[in-house]
């Protein structure tokens, strides 16, 4: 028995465990289903693809994409501590502050979440109205320098482009370097940052190879969860709250496996329901990213990442290639300018990143293009089978809302402009897989036949249609979900930073805490 038990030991879960286990008349249980983050491949930047489709990813893919020419997608989730932060491209960028107030959830207002952005942090700029020193998570610039990624940011200025020192500051549009979730050139998770240093806590419980079937139900109330660990059946007793920090897929999917759910597809299923919850899973979001690989003769791509020198600069200084994110550089932009916030991101990796991240690179490359930040089309998550431990389903629907595909196309133009410039002339000598041209039609068919996750979901458990805004689920006592499902919409930003800020201020919300004031800075 424990007070709280957190299914799901990801981005928002280790920051929740670690705030909530820092009450020591508390007692808090973390549950994962994948095994510790100990597998050296988490911790080395430039590593991050060779962890796709291993025993430490859920290894997920879409069911065909009607508007992709019927393509399945790719979608790679962490399944050990730390989740997906053990395994992302470790860029720490905010939504845009439009995006938060747009939600229009008490307490959730960009000014209401910046204190607790700031709060995390541990930036090596120092403290700003923007910036925290002194939280658990590393935040710093990267330390490759990879001379392409520079030139991509020059071109971009070149094309006429702002240039933009912090995407997280006043202005997000620009382009420039990003800032990373790393401590010493090595990966800074959300288990490195708040989880390792809270393991200690006689308070805190943290169990591996934990795969949770359902969340125990009694009167209405949740009173624990049931799995399996080790291939024996695990029953965990809570006795103030269950809390579900499972992701985006496995998030909605544990409702559904308990009960709690859209009514007529859990009876077809043969499930028992006790709450009927039309809009779990719905409401699924994603950033989509449109490859532009441009190969080059120059030998400075992270295809010599492996060499002993590299290795040896790693080891002793955290610096050089293997610290690499992969999108060292990039930019955000308004493909129309009568947009409040940027609808398109771009980056720019010093590899060949192809089919997804599973193909391997051939070539000395940069890898480009637009990731689209505000899709209208909407996908859904269902239960593939009664059985808990079959993957859910999951369809995307990306590119549904015709209007996503003029928004692509324009994109894809802007970034062949990009890659046009004097300073990308060394770097863009050929680009891979083509469009047949540039007409309106071919980047059509292009942007249908290679666009593909960027592995961003949210939305599928959103604020207002499945928890309210305190992230407690409508229907039953002591239930609640903290993991960017919970987001109305993704936003105009990569979500960890927004995921680790959901578990700082869920905290809060389960404890009682007064929330730290507001931010309220002038434009």
């Amino acid at each position: 028995m424990y007070d709280y038990v957190i299914v799901g030991a990801g981005s928002a879960g280790c920051a929740l465990a670690a705030r909530l286990s820092e009450d020591p008349g508390v007692t808090v249980c973390l549950v994962e289903a994948g095994p510790a983050d100990t597998e050296p491949n988490v911790h080395v930047p430039a590593a991050f693809p060779k962890l796709f489709r291993t025993q430490l990813d859920w290894d997920y893919n879409t069911a065909e994409e009607p508007f992709l020419h019927r393509r399945r997608i790719f979608l790679p989730r962490g399944r050990m501590l730390g989740g997906s932060s053990s395994m992302n491209a470790m860029a720490y960028t905010r939504a845009n502050p439009v995006d938060y107030d747009n939600w229009k959830q008490p307490g959730w207002s960009y000014a209401e979440l910046l204190p607790y952005f700031k709060r995390s942090e541990d930036n090596e700029r120092g403290e700003s109205d923007y910036h925290g020193v002194g939280g658990p998570l590393s935040v710093a610039d990267g330390r490759a320098h990879n001379p392409s990624a520079a030139a991509f940011v020059e071109a971009a200025v070149e094309a006429g482009y702002a240039r933009n020192e912090d995407f997280n500051g006043p202005v997000q549009d620009g382009f420039g370097f990003f800032q990373v979730t790393q401590r010493d050139g090595k990966r800074e998770s959300s288990a490195t940052a708040f989880l390792h240093p809270a393991m200690g806590r006689p308070n805190l419980t943290v169990e591996t190879d934990l795969q949770v079937h359902r969340v125990v139900l009694e009167r209405g109330r949740a009173t624990g969860i049931v799995g399996r660990q080790l291939g024996e059946e695990v029953t965990i007793r809570a006795e103030r709250e269950v809390i579900l920090a499972a992701g985006v897929y496995n998030s909605p999917q544990l409702l559904m496996l308990s009960g709690i759910g859209p009514a007529a597809e859990l009876g077809i299923l043969g499930i028992t329901v006790h709450v009927d919850l039309p809009k779990v899973g719905q409401n699924l979001s994603d950033h989509v990213l449109v490859p532009l690989n441009y190969m080059h003769s120059q030998p400075i791509s992270m295809l010599a990442a492996a060499q002993p020198e590299y290795v040896e600069q790693f080891m002793t200084q955290g610096r050089g290639p293997l610290t690499s994110n992969g999108p060292e550089a990039g930019g955000f932009l308004r493909t129309d300018a009568r947009l409040p916030a940027p609808d398109v991101e771009f980056f720019a990796a010093p590899v060949m990143f192809v089919d997804s991240g599973l193909g391997f690179p051939t070539a000395h490359a940069i890898s480009t293009g637009p990731v689209l930040l505000t899709l209208r089309s909407r996908g859904s998550v269902a239960l593939g089978s009664e059985d808990p431990t079959a993957k859910p389903r999951i369809q995307h629907n990306y590119f549904a809302d015709p209007a996503d595909l003029r928004t692509a196309v324009a994109a894809v133009r802007i970034g062949l402009e990009i890659a046009r410039q004097p300073a990308m002339a060394t770097y863009a000598e050929e680009l891979h897989r083509p469009p047949v041209s540039e007409s309106e039609a071919d980047l059509r068919d292009y942007v249908r036949q290679y666009a593909h996750s960027i592995f961003h979901p949210a939305g599928t458990c959103a604020m207002g249609a499945v928890v309210d805004s305190s992230l407690r689920v409508f229907g039953v006592e002591g239930l609640r979900v903290v993991d960017t499902s919970v987001m109305p919409t993704i936003g105009s930003g990569n979500p960890n930073a927004t995921a680790i800020a959901i578990g700082e201020k869920a905290a809060d919300l389960i404890r009682g805490a007064t929330p730290p004031e507001a931010i309220f800075i002038d434009a």
